[in-house]
C-alpha cells in the first residue's frame, strides 16, 4: 500500500511557507481564509498587535446562498462591510495555502467588489 501525503499537512506546510513572507500590520492588516468541508471563514488580523479586527463566517445569519462558493461570495461581502465599518481599506490577502480557486477567489472577488484593495 502506497502512503498518500496528507492534504490538511501539505496545506499547513504550504501556508507557513506564505506566512514567512506575508504579515498584517495596523495600517495593511491580513485577511486570512479558512475553509472547513462545510464552512467558510475570513479573518482581518493585525499581526503586530496580534489582534482580530474584523470576521465573518458562513455561520453568520446575514450569509445566504444555496451552495458553499454562493455562501463564501457572502462571507466575502460581509468582511468587506464591516471592515469599511472599521475604516480598512488595504488589506494583505492571505490564502491559507488554498489554491486560489473556487470559495476562496469568490470570497476574493466579493470582497474586492464591496471596497477591499489588496
Amino acid at each position: 500500500m502506497i502512503n498518500k501525503p496528507d492534504r490538511n499537512k501539505t496545506r499547513q506546510r504550504r501556508h507557513a511557507r506564505v506566512r514567512n513572507k506575508i504579515s498584517g500590520t495596523a495600517e495593511c492588516p491580513r485577511l486570512n481564509v479558512f475553509r472547513s468541508n462545510t464552512n467558510t471563514y475570513a479573518q482581518v488580523i493585525d499581526d503586530v498587535a496580534g489582534v482580530t479586527l474584523v470576521s465573518a463566517s458562513s455561520l453568520d445569519s446575514e450569509v445566504s446562498g444555496n451552495s458553499k462558493t454562493e455562501k463564501a461570495a457572502s462571507v466575502g461581502a460581509l468582511v468587506a462591510k464591516r471592515a469599511a465599518e472599521k475604516n480598512i481599506t488595504n488589506v494583505v490577502f492571505d490564502r491559507g495555502g488554498y489554491l486560489y480557486h473556487g470559495r476562496v477567489q469568490a470570497l476574493a472577488d466579493a470582497a474586492r467588489e464591496n471596497g477591499l484593495q489588496f
